[in-house]
Protein backbone atom coordinates (compact mmCIF):
# COMPACT_ATOMS: atom_id res chain seq x y z
CA UNK A 1 0.00 0.00 0.00
CA UNK A 2 0.96 3.61 -0.45
CA UNK A 3 0.68 6.73 1.94
CA UNK A 4 -0.98 9.22 0.20
CA UNK A 5 -1.72 11.79 2.82
CA UNK A 6 -5.50 12.81 4.20
CA UNK A 7 -8.78 11.26 2.19
CA UNK A 8 -11.42 9.08 3.15
CA UNK A 9 -11.42 5.36 4.11
CA UNK A 10 -13.43 2.95 1.99
CA UNK A 11 -14.88 1.08 5.43
CA UNK A 12 -15.22 4.15 7.83
CA UNK A 13 -15.69 6.90 5.61
CA UNK A 14 -13.48 8.78 7.77
CA UNK A 15 -11.27 11.62 6.67
CA UNK A 16 -7.90 10.43 7.98
CA UNK A 17 -4.49 9.67 7.05
CA UNK A 18 -4.78 7.20 4.29
CA UNK A 19 -3.13 4.22 2.78
CA UNK A 20 -3.86 3.26 -1.09
CA UNK A 21 -4.57 -0.54 -2.25
CA UNK A 22 -2.35 -0.63 -5.60
CA UNK A 23 -4.63 -3.91 -6.17
CA UNK A 24 -7.84 -2.45 -5.69
CA UNK A 25 -7.52 1.15 -6.09
CA UNK A 26 -8.96 1.72 -2.78
CA UNK A 27 -8.00 4.10 0.18
CA UNK A 28 -7.63 2.86 3.70
CA UNK A 29 -6.99 4.27 7.26
CA UNK A 30 -4.40 2.90 9.24
CA UNK A 31 -6.96 0.61 11.29
CA UNK A 32 -8.64 -0.74 8.23
CA UNK A 33 -5.95 -0.89 5.89
CA UNK A 34 -4.71 -3.97 8.17
CA UNK A 35 -7.63 -5.43 7.86
CA UNK A 36 -7.48 -5.36 4.55
CA UNK A 37 -4.50 -6.98 4.36
CA UNK A 38 -5.68 -9.66 6.41
CA UNK A 39 -8.53 -10.55 4.04
CA UNK A 40 -6.05 -10.29 1.21
CA UNK A 41 -3.62 -13.04 3.21
CA UNK A 42 -6.69 -15.33 3.35
CA UNK A 43 -7.43 -15.25 0.00
CA UNK A 44 -4.15 -16.38 -1.34
CA UNK A 45 -3.96 -19.07 1.53
CA UNK A 46 -7.07 -20.50 -0.44
CA UNK A 47 -5.33 -20.10 -3.75
CA UNK A 48 -2.37 -21.97 -2.11
CA UNK A 49 -4.79 -24.63 -0.92
CA UNK A 50 -6.55 -25.19 -4.01
CA UNK A 51 -2.94 -25.12 -6.45
CA UNK A 52 -1.96 -28.02 -3.78
CA UNK A 53 -5.43 -30.32 -4.11
CA UNK A 54 -4.70 -30.23 -8.05
CA UNK A 55 -1.64 -30.97 -7.85
CA UNK A 56 -2.26 -33.90 -5.46
CA UNK A 57 -4.46 -34.85 -7.78
CA UNK A 58 -2.34 -34.78 -10.51
CA UNK A 59 0.21 -37.51 -8.86
CA UNK A 60 -2.61 -40.14 -8.03
CA UNK A 61 -4.16 -40.06 -11.86
CA UNK A 62 0.04 -40.15 -12.93
CA UNK A 63 0.10 -43.14 -10.88
CA UNK A 64 -3.48 -44.12 -11.70
CA UNK A 65 -2.57 -44.25 -15.17
CA UNK A 66 0.90 -46.39 -14.92
CA UNK A 67 -1.27 -49.08 -13.02
CA UNK A 68 -0.79 -52.01 -15.37
CA UNK A 69 -3.82 -53.64 -14.12
CA UNK A 70 -5.82 -51.22 -15.94
CA UNK A 71 -3.85 -51.58 -19.08
CA UNK A 72 -4.36 -55.21 -18.99
CA UNK A 73 -7.96 -54.75 -18.68
CA UNK A 74 -7.84 -52.85 -21.80
CA UNK A 75 -6.04 -55.41 -23.57
CA UNK A 76 -8.00 -57.91 -22.01
CA UNK A 77 -11.15 -56.44 -23.27
CA UNK A 78 -9.80 -56.41 -26.81
CA UNK A 79 -8.63 -59.76 -27.11
CA UNK A 80 -12.24 -61.17 -26.12
CA UNK A 81 -13.88 -58.63 -28.56
CA UNK A 82 -11.25 -60.39 -31.48
CA UNK A 83 -12.13 -63.57 -30.80
CA UNK A 84 -15.85 -63.31 -30.30
CA UNK A 85 -15.45 -61.77 -33.57
CA UNK A 86 -13.67 -64.88 -35.00
CA UNK A 87 -15.75 -67.78 -33.44
CA UNK A 88 -18.64 -65.59 -34.66
CA UNK A 89 -17.38 -65.45 -38.45
CA UNK A 90 -16.16 -69.31 -38.05
CA UNK A 91 -19.96 -70.14 -36.96
CA UNK A 92 -21.28 -68.55 -39.99
CA UNK A 93 -19.01 -70.41 -42.59
CA UNK A 94 -20.54 -73.61 -40.37
CA UNK A 95 -23.75 -72.64 -41.26
CA UNK A 96 -23.34 -71.84 -44.64
CA UNK A 97 -21.55 -74.61 -45.55
CA UNK A 98 -24.41 -76.86 -43.80
CA UNK A 99 -26.57 -74.75 -45.36
CA UNK A 100 -25.45 -75.29 -49.00
CA UNK A 101 -25.53 -78.90 -48.13
CA UNK A 102 -28.93 -78.86 -47.14
CA UNK A 103 -30.05 -77.51 -50.66
CA UNK A 104 -28.36 -79.55 -52.93
CA UNK A 105 -30.13 -82.31 -50.96
CA UNK A 106 -33.49 -80.59 -51.42
CA UNK A 107 -32.69 -80.49 -54.90
CA UNK A 108 -31.51 -84.33 -55.18
CA UNK A 109 -35.29 -85.18 -53.28
CA UNK A 110 -36.83 -82.44 -55.56
CA UNK A 111 -35.55 -84.20 -58.64
CA UNK A 112 -36.48 -88.13 -57.10
CA UNK A 113 -40.08 -87.16 -56.91
CA UNK A 114 -40.38 -85.12 -60.35
CA UNK A 115 -39.05 -88.24 -61.67
CA UNK A 116 -42.03 -90.57 -60.20
CA UNK A 117 -44.40 -88.28 -60.93
CA UNK A 118 -43.61 -87.51 -64.41
CA UNK A 119 -43.52 -91.43 -64.67
CA UNK A 120 -46.86 -91.97 -63.01
CA UNK A 121 -48.03 -89.07 -65.27
CA UNK A 122 -46.77 -90.44 -68.38
CA UNK A 123 -48.16 -93.70 -67.92
CA UNK A 124 -51.88 -92.77 -66.32
CA UNK A 125 -50.75 -94.65 -63.19
CA UNK A 126 -51.45 -92.57 -59.55
CA UNK A 127 -54.06 -92.62 -57.50
CA UNK A 128 -55.59 -89.82 -54.86
CA UNK A 129 -53.58 -90.76 -52.58
CA UNK A 130 -50.51 -90.42 -54.33
CA UNK A 131 -51.46 -86.96 -55.12
CA UNK A 132 -52.00 -86.07 -51.40
CA UNK A 133 -48.26 -87.83 -50.86
CA UNK A 134 -46.72 -85.95 -53.82
CA UNK A 135 -48.86 -82.40 -52.67
CA UNK A 136 -47.28 -82.61 -49.15
CA UNK A 137 -43.79 -83.98 -49.97
CA UNK A 138 -43.74 -80.13 -52.19
CA UNK A 139 -44.84 -78.28 -49.74
CA UNK A 140 -42.63 -80.19 -47.08
CA UNK A 141 -39.49 -79.32 -49.65
CA UNK A 142 -40.93 -75.71 -50.38
CA UNK A 143 -40.80 -74.84 -47.02
CA UNK A 144 -37.47 -76.36 -46.15
CA UNK A 145 -36.34 -74.39 -48.93
CA UNK A 146 -38.01 -71.26 -48.12
CA UNK A 147 -36.45 -71.67 -44.12
CA UNK A 148 -32.93 -72.13 -45.15
CA UNK A 149 -33.50 -69.36 -47.39
CA UNK A 150 -34.43 -66.84 -45.00
CA UNK A 151 -31.94 -68.26 -42.56
CA UNK A 152 -29.01 -67.99 -45.00
CA UNK A 153 -28.93 -64.46 -45.37
CA UNK A 154 -26.40 -62.74 -43.37
CA UNK A 155 -27.92 -60.41 -40.41
CA UNK A 156 -26.06 -57.37 -39.11
CA UNK A 157 -27.32 -57.61 -35.41
CA UNK A 158 -27.27 -54.41 -33.92
CA UNK A 159 -26.32 -56.06 -30.89
CA UNK A 160 -22.69 -55.76 -29.58
CA UNK A 161 -20.80 -58.60 -29.79
CA UNK A 162 -18.87 -57.02 -26.31
CA UNK A 163 -19.95 -54.61 -23.82
CA UNK A 164 -17.93 -50.67 -24.27
CA UNK A 165 -15.53 -50.19 -21.70
CA UNK A 166 -14.09 -46.86 -20.31
CA UNK A 167 -12.55 -44.97 -17.53
CA UNK A 168 -13.23 -41.68 -15.75
CA UNK A 169 -10.80 -38.58 -15.82
CA UNK A 170 -11.30 -35.29 -13.72
CA UNK A 171 -11.79 -34.24 -17.70
CA UNK A 172 -14.82 -35.46 -20.24
CA UNK A 173 -15.53 -39.12 -20.10
CA UNK A 174 -13.12 -41.15 -23.01
CA UNK A 175 -14.63 -44.54 -24.30
CA UNK A 176 -12.90 -47.30 -25.83
CA UNK A 177 -15.11 -47.75 -29.47
CA UNK A 178 -17.96 -49.92 -29.45
CA UNK A 179 -18.21 -53.31 -31.41
CA UNK A 180 -21.50 -53.03 -33.14
CA UNK A 181 -22.79 -53.69 -36.74
CA UNK A 182 -25.34 -51.23 -38.16
CA UNK A 183 -28.80 -53.05 -39.71
CA UNK A 184 -29.16 -53.34 -42.91
CA UNK A 185 -32.31 -52.03 -44.34
CA UNK A 186 -34.44 -53.51 -46.91
CA UNK A 187 -37.53 -53.70 -48.98
CA UNK A 188 -40.48 -55.58 -48.03
CA UNK A 189 -42.96 -57.31 -50.44
CA UNK A 190 -44.77 -60.45 -50.44
CA UNK A 191 -46.44 -63.49 -52.86
CA UNK A 192 -49.31 -62.16 -54.08
CA UNK A 193 -50.40 -66.14 -54.15
CA UNK A 194 -50.96 -67.32 -50.90
CA UNK A 195 -50.48 -70.65 -49.65
CA UNK A 196 -53.02 -72.49 -47.20
CA UNK A 197 -51.51 -72.73 -43.84
CA UNK A 198 -54.64 -73.81 -42.19
CA UNK A 199 -58.00 -75.43 -42.91
CA UNK A 200 -59.02 -74.68 -46.80
CA UNK A 201 -61.41 -77.98 -46.86
CA UNK A 202 -64.72 -76.01 -46.60
CA UNK A 203 -66.72 -75.19 -42.98
CA UNK A 204 -66.69 -77.87 -40.55
CA UNK A 205 -65.58 -79.02 -37.52
CA UNK A 206 -63.44 -81.48 -38.27
CA UNK A 207 -60.09 -81.52 -37.30
CA UNK A 208 -58.64 -80.65 -41.26
CA UNK A 209 -62.15 -77.62 -40.94
CA UNK A 210 -62.43 -74.33 -39.73
CA UNK A 211 -65.79 -72.41 -39.30
CA UNK A 212 -64.94 -68.80 -39.46
CA UNK A 213 -62.10 -68.50 -38.07
CA UNK A 214 -60.93 -64.94 -36.54
CA UNK A 215 -57.97 -64.67 -34.96
CA UNK A 216 -53.87 -66.37 -35.02
CA UNK A 217 -51.09 -66.21 -32.81
CA UNK A 218 -47.60 -67.52 -33.75
CA UNK A 219 -45.31 -69.09 -31.61
CA UNK A 220 -42.03 -69.34 -33.46
CA UNK A 221 -40.46 -71.28 -30.10
CA UNK A 222 -42.16 -74.76 -31.82
CA UNK A 223 -43.54 -73.31 -35.22
CA UNK A 224 -46.76 -73.56 -34.36
CA UNK A 225 -49.92 -71.50 -34.20
CA UNK A 226 -53.19 -70.71 -32.65
CA UNK A 227 -56.03 -70.31 -33.45
CA UNK A 228 -59.63 -69.26 -32.64
CA UNK A 229 -61.90 -71.18 -34.36
CA UNK A 230 -65.19 -68.70 -34.08
CA UNK A 231 -67.91 -70.89 -35.32
CA UNK A 232 -66.74 -74.09 -33.82
CA UNK A 233 -65.88 -72.42 -30.40
CA UNK A 234 -62.23 -73.91 -30.13
CA UNK A 235 -58.89 -73.09 -29.91
CA UNK A 236 -56.79 -75.18 -32.64
CA UNK A 237 -53.15 -75.68 -32.10
CA UNK A 238 -51.59 -76.22 -35.72
CA UNK A 239 -48.24 -77.45 -36.58
CA UNK A 240 -46.38 -75.59 -39.46
CA UNK A 241 -46.88 -78.38 -42.23
CA UNK A 242 -49.35 -80.35 -40.40
CA UNK A 243 -52.75 -81.38 -42.48
CA UNK A 244 -54.67 -80.75 -39.41
CA UNK A 245 -55.11 -79.19 -35.90
CA UNK A 246 -54.85 -80.13 -32.76
CA UNK A 247 -58.01 -79.42 -30.00
CA UNK A 248 -56.16 -77.73 -26.99
CA UNK A 249 -58.94 -76.10 -25.30
CA UNK A 250 -61.37 -79.25 -24.14
CA UNK A 251 -61.95 -78.99 -20.47
CA UNK A 252 -64.17 -76.97 -18.03
CA UNK A 253 -62.92 -73.85 -16.42
CA UNK A 254 -62.49 -73.63 -13.04
CA UNK A 255 -64.48 -70.53 -12.12
CA UNK A 256 -66.82 -70.08 -14.31
CA UNK A 257 -70.63 -71.30 -14.67
CA UNK A 258 -69.91 -71.50 -18.81
CA UNK A 259 -68.00 -74.69 -19.11
CA UNK A 260 -66.86 -74.50 -22.27
CA UNK A 261 -65.57 -71.12 -25.16
CA UNK A 262 -68.33 -69.92 -26.85
CA UNK A 263 -67.71 -68.26 -30.13
CA UNK A 264 -63.89 -66.68 -29.04
CA UNK A 265 -63.11 -64.06 -30.60
CA UNK A 266 -59.51 -63.51 -29.86
CA UNK A 267 -56.56 -65.15 -28.42
CA UNK A 268 -53.09 -64.37 -27.48
CA UNK A 269 -49.95 -66.17 -26.01
CA UNK A 270 -48.93 -65.01 -22.45
CA UNK A 271 -44.99 -66.03 -22.81
CA UNK A 272 -43.97 -65.11 -19.08
CA UNK A 273 -47.03 -67.40 -17.80
CA UNK A 274 -46.80 -70.25 -21.04
CA UNK A 275 -50.69 -69.90 -21.11
CA UNK A 276 -53.29 -68.84 -23.88
CA UNK A 277 -55.70 -65.51 -23.38
CA UNK A 278 -58.80 -65.66 -24.84
CA UNK A 279 -61.61 -63.62 -25.62
CA UNK A 280 -64.15 -65.52 -24.89
CA UNK A 281 -66.87 -63.50 -26.69
CA UNK A 282 -70.07 -65.37 -26.30
CA UNK A 283 -69.37 -65.75 -22.30
CA UNK A 284 -68.79 -62.08 -22.25
CA UNK A 285 -65.42 -62.83 -20.24
CA UNK A 286 -61.52 -62.99 -20.63
CA UNK A 287 -60.33 -66.60 -19.57
CA UNK A 288 -56.22 -67.56 -19.24
CA UNK A 289 -55.82 -71.26 -20.06
CA UNK A 290 -52.18 -72.90 -19.27
CA UNK A 291 -50.64 -74.46 -22.06
CA UNK A 292 -50.03 -78.28 -20.52
CA UNK A 293 -51.39 -81.18 -20.46
CA UNK A 294 -54.76 -81.81 -18.96
CA UNK A 295 -54.36 -77.84 -18.19
CA UNK A 296 -57.95 -75.98 -16.40
CA UNK A 297 -58.48 -72.56 -17.72
CA UNK A 298 -59.91 -69.97 -15.52
CA UNK A 299 -62.05 -66.35 -15.81
CA UNK A 300 -59.52 -63.51 -15.43
CA UNK A 301 -62.25 -60.86 -16.61
CA UNK A 302 -65.75 -60.69 -16.32
CA UNK A 303 -68.75 -58.91 -17.63
CA UNK A 304 -67.03 -57.85 -20.50
CA UNK A 305 -68.03 -57.29 -24.06
CA UNK A 306 -64.45 -58.10 -25.29
CA UNK A 307 -63.26 -58.54 -29.15
CA UNK A 308 -59.75 -57.52 -29.30
CA UNK A 309 -56.51 -58.61 -27.14
CA UNK A 310 -53.28 -57.24 -26.61
CA UNK A 311 -50.00 -57.58 -24.09
CA UNK A 312 -47.55 -54.85 -24.03
CA UNK A 313 -44.12 -55.19 -22.61
CA UNK A 314 -44.66 -54.57 -19.14
CA UNK A 315 -47.23 -57.25 -19.03
CA UNK A 316 -50.20 -55.26 -18.94
CA UNK A 317 -53.65 -56.86 -20.69
CA UNK A 318 -55.86 -54.46 -22.97
CA UNK A 319 -59.31 -55.58 -24.31
CA UNK A 320 -61.19 -54.12 -26.62
CA UNK A 321 -64.98 -54.02 -25.50
CA UNK A 322 -67.23 -52.80 -28.79
CA UNK A 323 -70.04 -52.72 -26.82
CA UNK A 324 -68.89 -49.79 -24.38
CA UNK A 325 -67.31 -48.50 -27.56
CA UNK A 326 -63.67 -48.68 -25.39
CA UNK A 327 -60.28 -50.13 -25.10
CA UNK A 328 -59.28 -51.09 -21.29
CA UNK A 329 -55.84 -51.50 -19.72
CA UNK A 330 -56.23 -54.04 -16.90
CA UNK A 331 -53.14 -55.73 -14.75
CA UNK A 332 -53.87 -59.20 -14.86
CA UNK A 333 -55.88 -59.62 -11.19
CA UNK A 334 -57.61 -56.29 -10.79
CA UNK A 335 -60.70 -56.26 -10.52
CA UNK A 336 -61.21 -53.27 -12.95
CA UNK A 337 -59.14 -51.78 -15.85
CA UNK A 338 -58.42 -48.47 -16.71
CA UNK A 339 -59.67 -47.15 -20.65
CA UNK A 340 -57.08 -45.45 -22.32
CA UNK A 341 -59.26 -45.21 -25.88
CA UNK A 342 -62.86 -44.50 -26.64
CA UNK A 343 -64.80 -44.43 -23.75
CA UNK A 344 -66.96 -41.43 -25.15
CA UNK A 345 -69.71 -43.09 -25.91
CA UNK A 346 -70.50 -44.66 -29.42
CA UNK A 347 -69.39 -41.68 -32.11
CA UNK A 348 -66.69 -40.74 -34.97
CA UNK A 349 -65.08 -37.97 -32.92
CA UNK A 350 -61.17 -38.03 -32.38
CA UNK A 351 -62.03 -38.91 -28.85
CA UNK A 352 -64.60 -41.52 -29.36
CA UNK A 353 -64.81 -45.06 -31.12
CA UNK A 354 -67.27 -47.08 -32.85
CA UNK A 355 -67.42 -50.81 -31.93
CA UNK A 356 -63.51 -51.32 -31.94
CA UNK A 357 -62.15 -54.77 -32.30
CA UNK A 358 -58.68 -55.42 -32.92
CA UNK A 359 -56.01 -54.13 -31.05
CA UNK A 360 -52.02 -53.86 -31.20
CA UNK A 361 -49.70 -52.39 -28.84
CA UNK A 362 -46.45 -50.64 -29.45
CA UNK A 363 -43.53 -51.05 -26.96
CA UNK A 364 -44.20 -47.03 -26.28
CA UNK A 365 -47.72 -48.47 -24.87
CA UNK A 366 -49.07 -46.57 -27.37
CA UNK A 367 -52.13 -48.39 -28.57
CA UNK A 368 -53.53 -48.90 -31.69
CA UNK A 369 -57.81 -49.64 -32.74
CA UNK A 370 -59.45 -50.97 -35.65
CA UNK A 371 -62.58 -48.63 -35.18
CA UNK A 372 -64.59 -51.12 -37.23
CA UNK A 373 -67.79 -48.84 -38.30
CA UNK A 374 -65.88 -45.54 -38.45
CA UNK A 375 -63.84 -47.27 -41.11
CA UNK A 376 -60.61 -46.36 -39.43
CA UNK A 377 -57.61 -47.44 -37.63
CA UNK A 378 -56.83 -44.97 -34.57
CA UNK A 379 -53.26 -44.24 -32.56
CA UNK A 380 -53.59 -43.41 -29.05
CA UNK A 381 -50.92 -42.32 -27.30
CA UNK A 382 -50.81 -43.64 -23.89
CA UNK A 383 -52.38 -41.00 -21.60
CA UNK A 384 -53.53 -39.34 -24.32
CA UNK A 385 -57.21 -37.93 -24.13
CA UNK A 386 -58.00 -38.58 -27.93
CA UNK A 387 -56.95 -40.26 -30.77
CA UNK A 388 -55.23 -39.66 -34.61
CA UNK A 389 -55.98 -41.71 -37.77
CA UNK A 390 -53.39 -43.77 -38.92
CA UNK A 391 -55.35 -45.04 -41.60
CA UNK A 392 -58.62 -44.64 -43.17
CA UNK A 393 -60.20 -41.55 -43.44
CA UNK A 394 -63.22 -41.99 -41.80
CA UNK A 395 -65.82 -42.46 -44.90
CA UNK A 396 -66.21 -46.14 -45.81
CA UNK A 397 -64.86 -47.15 -49.13
CA UNK A 398 -62.23 -49.09 -51.46
CA UNK A 399 -60.00 -46.40 -52.63
CA UNK A 400 -56.46 -46.21 -51.56
CA UNK A 401 -57.13 -43.71 -49.25
CA UNK A 402 -60.13 -45.73 -47.77
CA UNK A 403 -60.77 -48.85 -45.82
CA UNK A 404 -64.28 -50.80 -44.87
CA UNK A 405 -64.56 -52.30 -41.53
CA UNK A 406 -61.30 -52.68 -40.57
CA UNK A 407 -60.20 -55.81 -38.64
CA UNK A 408 -56.38 -57.26 -37.53
CA UNK A 409 -53.62 -54.98 -37.19
CA UNK A 410 -50.49 -55.20 -37.22
CA UNK A 411 -47.59 -52.45 -36.68
CA UNK A 412 -43.89 -52.34 -37.23
CA UNK A 413 -40.66 -50.44 -35.93
CA UNK A 414 -41.20 -48.04 -38.67
CA UNK A 415 -44.94 -47.16 -37.31
CA UNK A 416 -46.29 -48.62 -41.06
CA UNK A 417 -49.56 -50.04 -40.03
CA UNK A 418 -50.30 -53.27 -41.42
CA UNK A 419 -54.44 -53.73 -41.63
CA UNK A 420 -56.84 -56.46 -42.76
CA UNK A 421 -59.61 -54.53 -44.74
CA UNK A 422 -62.48 -56.75 -44.51
CA UNK A 423 -65.06 -56.03 -46.86
CA UNK A 424 -62.61 -54.80 -49.62
CA UNK A 425 -60.87 -58.15 -49.43
CA UNK A 426 -57.46 -57.11 -49.02
CA UNK A 427 -54.66 -56.37 -46.60
CA UNK A 428 -52.92 -53.09 -46.90
CA UNK A 429 -50.20 -51.27 -45.45
CA UNK A 430 -49.72 -47.82 -44.17
CA UNK A 431 -46.27 -45.97 -44.21
CA UNK A 432 -46.68 -43.52 -40.83
CA UNK A 433 -48.15 -39.80 -41.97
CA UNK A 434 -49.72 -41.07 -45.59
CA UNK A 435 -52.93 -40.56 -45.75
CA UNK A 436 -53.07 -43.40 -48.44
CA UNK A 437 -52.30 -47.01 -48.20
CA UNK A 438 -50.96 -49.95 -50.72
CA UNK A 439 -52.51 -53.17 -50.78
CA UNK A 440 -49.70 -56.06 -50.01
CA UNK A 441 -52.16 -58.86 -50.75
CA UNK A 442 -55.39 -60.00 -51.96
CA UNK A 443 -57.49 -56.96 -53.95
CA UNK A 444 -58.69 -59.09 -56.63
CA UNK A 445 -62.19 -59.51 -55.21
CA UNK A 446 -63.89 -61.56 -53.09
CA UNK A 447 -62.99 -65.52 -53.77
CA UNK A 448 -61.25 -68.58 -53.26
CA UNK A 449 -58.16 -68.49 -54.96
CA UNK A 450 -54.69 -68.25 -53.91
CA UNK A 451 -54.42 -64.48 -54.89
CA UNK A 452 -58.10 -64.05 -53.48
CA UNK A 453 -59.40 -63.18 -50.37
CA UNK A 454 -62.76 -62.99 -48.54
CA UNK A 455 -63.81 -61.16 -45.38
CA UNK A 456 -60.35 -61.37 -43.88
CA UNK A 457 -59.55 -61.15 -40.61
CA UNK A 458 -56.48 -61.61 -38.09
CA UNK A 459 -53.24 -60.84 -39.04
CA UNK A 460 -50.24 -62.35 -37.48
CA UNK A 461 -46.25 -62.02 -38.61
CA UNK A 462 -43.70 -64.79 -38.01
CA UNK A 463 -39.55 -64.06 -37.40
CA UNK A 464 -39.46 -64.85 -41.45
CA UNK A 465 -41.46 -62.01 -41.76
CA UNK A 466 -44.12 -64.36 -43.50
CA UNK A 467 -47.62 -62.88 -43.22
CA UNK A 468 -50.65 -65.09 -41.94
CA UNK A 469 -54.09 -64.49 -42.85
CA UNK A 470 -57.05 -65.12 -41.58
CA UNK A 471 -59.25 -65.56 -44.71
CA UNK A 472 -62.87 -65.93 -42.28
CA UNK A 473 -64.93 -66.49 -45.13
CA UNK A 474 -62.62 -69.08 -46.68
CA UNK A 475 -62.68 -71.14 -43.47
CA UNK A 476 -58.90 -70.83 -43.98
CA UNK A 477 -55.59 -69.39 -42.88
CA UNK A 478 -53.46 -68.12 -45.76
CA UNK A 479 -49.51 -68.06 -45.37
CA UNK A 480 -47.79 -64.92 -47.70
CA UNK A 481 -43.89 -65.63 -48.40
CA UNK A 482 -41.96 -62.31 -47.78
CA UNK A 483 -39.43 -61.62 -50.87
CA UNK A 484 -36.02 -59.34 -49.66
CA UNK A 485 -35.14 -56.98 -52.12
CA UNK A 486 -32.07 -55.15 -50.36
CA UNK A 487 -31.84 -51.36 -50.41
CA UNK A 488 -28.56 -50.90 -52.71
Amino acid sequence: MTVIGKARCATCDKEKGILKCEGCLQTFCYNHAADHRQELNKKMENVIYKSDLIQQTLAERTIDLKNNSRMKEIDDWEFKSIEKIRQTAEEARKEFKHTADHISQVKVRLNNVMEEIRQSYQENNYYETDLHQWKSTLSQLEEELQFKSRNNKLQHDPIPLETKISFETPTPRLYVPQLSIPYIKEFRKWSQNGVTFAGGNRSGSGLTQLYHPLSICIDDSDRSAYISDYWNSRILKWMRGAMSGELIINGTLENSQNNHLNCPGDVIIDQENDSLIICDTGNRQIVQWPRCNNAVGKTIISDIECWGLAMDNQGYLYVSDYNRHEVRRWRIGDTEGTVIAGGNNQGNRLNQLNSPTNIFVDDEQSVYVSDRFNHRVMKWRLGAKEGVIVAGNQTEGNSMGQLSEPAGILVDQLGTVYVADSNNHRVMCWPEGSTKGNIIVGGNGCGGQSNQLYNPRGLAMDSQDNLYVVDNANHRIQRFSIDLIPNL
